[in-house]
């Protein structure tokens, strides 16, 4: 009887093929059709983007941290000029808590307004997935019994996914350019906190989309914190060097609580983005909420 040789595996099944440069379009391709086959099977049809640092932690964690350095002061007669860096960095810690703490709240306040909408989702808070400013997103939504999103990108330093992201709603990237496609196509909002690299870029491809106009969709972006963001970037300056016009100063807005940001964005997508019947259901419901 004669024997035939061994069949070669088809291509699309070949991993050391599928993980080599000549299929990288593949690979790319994939992470867009991948989370599209996902989001549709979900039924998520627009996102609040929710940015900001990684290294922003929880007020309990910082203020636990603090202390530990100003026992540490007490009882040190000469204070090393380590040990007053070190009080230095745990009351800026302390400060910049406030941040997570709000992000917690806002998506809690736009989580729980949201899932008024439930058929298709709406509104769905979409984070980076991983620690600080994200996980604080996602818990928001957590707390407020909803879904939220994280589209968390592999990285030499391992970036874990936080534990409040929905399970079924979780990526792992790859590519930086088409993670941040992600972050662009189903939003209808932006909420950028403090960060650092990451942030600024995420936020500048997102305002340079919406002032080349190629992204065409109304976004409403919330830039969190005047304060920070005015000493980290001089918008007055880039205008004074004729580096972007005073009408593109109109592509975002500063906030400071999370109370004013609910509002406005409520009022943005309410206004924007919903139909005559969904915003009589969601005052309709609001109706019986207070009553």
């Amino acid at each position: 009887m004669k024997r035939h040789s061994p069949k070669p595996p088809k291509a699309y099944k070949d991993l050391e093929f599928l993980n080599s440069p000549d299929a990288r379009i593949v690979r790319m391709i994939s992470e867009f059709l991948e989370p599209q086959s996902r989001f549709r099977k979900a039924r998520i049809k627009d996102t609040i983007v929710m940015f900001g640092s990684a290294r922003v932690r929880p007020r309990n964690e910082t203020l636990a941290d603090l202390r530990k350095v100003e026992a540490t002061l007490r009882k040190s007669p000469r204070p090393t000029k380590h040990l007053l860096t070190s009080l230095r960095d745990s009351e800026i810690q302390v400060e910049m808590s406030r941040y997570y703490e709000d992000a917690v709240e806002l998506s809690r306040l736009l989580t729980a307004w949201a899932k008024k909408f439930a058929t298709p989702r709406r509104f769905v808070v979409c984070t980076g997935g991983g620690p600080g400013i994200m996980e604080a997103a996602n818990k928001g939504a957590a707390l407020a019994k909803g879904e939220s999103i994280g589209l968390n990108i592999s990285l030499p330093f391992e970036q874990y996914a936080n534990d409040y992201v929905t399970k079924e709603l979780n990526f792992d990237f790859h590519y930086f350019f088409m993670r941040k496609l992600w972050f662009v196509y189903l939003a209808k909002s932006l909420v950028v906190f403090p960060g650092g690299f990451g942030t600024l870029d995420e936020l500048m491809e997102v305002l340079t989309l919406l002032q080349t106009k190629k992204v065409k969709k109304p976004v409403a972006v919330v830039m969190y914190g005047e304060e920070y963001w005015k000493k980290v970037i001089d918008f007055d300056e880039l205008v004074a060097h004729g580096m972007i016009t005073r009408d593109d100063l109109r592509l975002f807005r500063f906030m400071e609580t999370p109370e004013e940001a609910f509002k406005y964005l409520k009022g943005f997508l309410t206004a924007t983005y919903l139909t005559k019947d969904e915003t009589a259901s969601q005052q309709g419901i609001e109706s019986v909420e207070e009553t």
